[in-house]
């Protein structure tokens, strides 16, 4: 069975990261920041492994969730690294590009489900 797009994607993104963090800590030295980009860099491929085996809608709107959070604050790092110059002499754009897709997927998703789960929730009042 072939993977979703948000799996693949969102696999593809930590792979990115991981990568991403190795070249910025040989080139810069810089451990702290990096930690927390691969922290939270990681977590949509783990949060979108988890919400497969979700025991409910709920719950899959709850891990698709954090991820969606997770993969904001991904941005927000590769932004600050951007800006104060911990990308220069890394290449950075496929981290940048997965991420940006990431966030999309998981905006859509989010809004689809979330619509559908409001509607059965209504179907079922109307009964």
């Amino acid at each position: 069975m072939k993977p979703s797009p948000l799996r693949a994607k969102s696999y593809d993104m930590a792979v990115a990261i991981v990568l991403l963090v190795k070249d910025v800590q040989a080139k810069h030295r810089e451990y702290t920041l990096t930690k927390q980009l691969v922290r939270c860099g990681t977590n949509p491929g783990a949060m979108t492994r988890e919400a497969k085996q979700a025991e409910s809608k709920a719950d899959f709107i709850h891990k698709l969730s954090i991820a969606a959070k997770e993969a904001d604050e991904a941005e927000f790092w590769l932004e600050v690294f951007e800006d104060t110059g911990y990308l220069e002499g890394v290449d950075a754009t496929r981290a940048i590009q997965l991420t940006k897709e990431v966030i999309r997927l998981l905006t859509a998703i989010l809004k689809t489900s979330k619509a559908n789960l409001a509607a059965e929730k209504s179907r079922r009042k109307g009964r």
